[in-house]
């Protein structure tokens, strides 16, 4: 992509990133990425998948690995997949095994699992690998046992959940602020 006019380019960008290629800006974004990667289990072509890439880039993850299929809807992205470094794996097996030849910390992000503690509590280590399952039915058993955390979101109303999308967003804020790239929070 060619460099556009500042003053034209229609794209949500912040202003420093106006008129820049894709290219560039990726580049730029590289220099201050967090340690921090999503994974996100795709097994039922989830519509928030797209929000959960968005909050990816909101907060400059390392990575975001999809398991699964890898279509996803975009449109709730709102092109910021472009931004970020994005992997397939088709299945859960080859996400660990990649992890693991990395060194990555698992941390499964469910609510659903007799096995998660409150994040609030969680000690959240560079190179950890956030998870998020499906909406409907949260993490596979096959990748949560593979976890080497497990937490959930504390709530104070009477549903038992939140939106897998709105969950991304708590977590990946928390592990931000736990890891210190938020500098007043």
């Amino acid at each position: 992509m060619e460099a556009l006019n500042p003053a034209n380019d229609t794209r949500n960008l912040i202003d420093k990133y106006k008129g820049l290629p894709n290219e560039e800006i990726v580049a730029d974004l590289d220099k201050s990425r967090v340690p921090l990667e999503i994974a996100i289990e795709n097994l039922a072509h989830d519509f928030n998948i797209g929000t959960i890439v968005r909050n990816a880039n909101a907060f400059n993850v390392a990575r975001v690995h999809i398991i699964g299929k890898r279509k996803y809807n975009r449109r709730g992205a709102m092109v910021t997949d472009k931004y970020l470094h994005i992997d397939h794996f088709a299945t859960v097996e080859e996400f660990v095994a990649d992890a693991r030849a990395r060194g990555c910390v698992l941390v499964a992000i469910d609510n659903n699992r007799p096995e998660s503690k409150p994040l609030q509590g969680a000690e959240i280590r560079e190179k950890s690998i956030l998870i998020f399952g499906s909406e409907s039915d949260g993490i596979s058993q096959e990748l949560l046992d593979q976890a080497d955390q497990a937490f959930y979101i504390e709530q104070l109303g009477s549903t038992r959940s939140i939106n897998v999308g709105c969950a991304s967003a708590v977590a990946m804020y928390e592990a931000v602020r736990r890891l210190g790239y938020l500098k007043n929070a």
